[in-house]
């Protein structure tokens, strides 16, 4: 079937009056669902305290806004981000060179350990009790076993 031009405009303006009648029916559906909830005592008295707190949540706000620019500015900043690694990097350098010197050292020791067939005997235990290495372990054994019990107490 053919149209002519006056009936097809007037089956599309028909379509979209449809169309608008439809989307008018909503919106009117979705406003008084709104009303039903601002309707609700609690919802009211929610938006009253949320009211009384604005001039507050603006100041964090404004805080936070603050903040995030700092940020984004020194994230920018090719000095800062070299100074903060220089600064990290002095801080942990040291640290990693000391867990790798004391790993290293257990390591060792361990294999002297494995491979020894040194009896330890009574004798050996008091040559060993006047050893510097020996006597630091020692306080610092007993200082620890104190800490924990004052610890352990509270």
């Amino acid at each position: 079937m053919a149209y002519s031009k006056g009936e097809w405009d007037m089956s599309e303006t028909m379509t979209q009056t449809t169309e608008d009648v439809k989307a008018t029916l909503m919106n009117e559906q979705k406003q008084q669902q709104l009303m039903e909830q601002l309707s609700k005592p609690e919802v009211q008295e929610s938006l009253t305290q949320l009211i009384e707190q604005l001039p507050k949540i603006t100041e964090m706000l404004n805080g936070l806004a603050n903040a995030y620019s700092v940020t984004q500015t020194l994230a920018k900043d090719e000095v800062f981000l070299n100074d903060t690694k220089g600064a990290v990097k002095e801080i942990v350098e040291p640290l990693v060179d000391e867990v790798k010197n004391i790993a290293a050292t257990a390591i060792e020791a361990k294999d002297r350990a494995d491979d020894s067939k040194e009896v330890i005997g009574v004798f050996g235990l008091m040559k060993m009790l006047k050893d510097p290495q020996a006597q630091k372990l020692f306080r610092f054994i007993n200082a620890y076993l104190k800490v924990a019990g004052e610890n352990s107490k509270s």
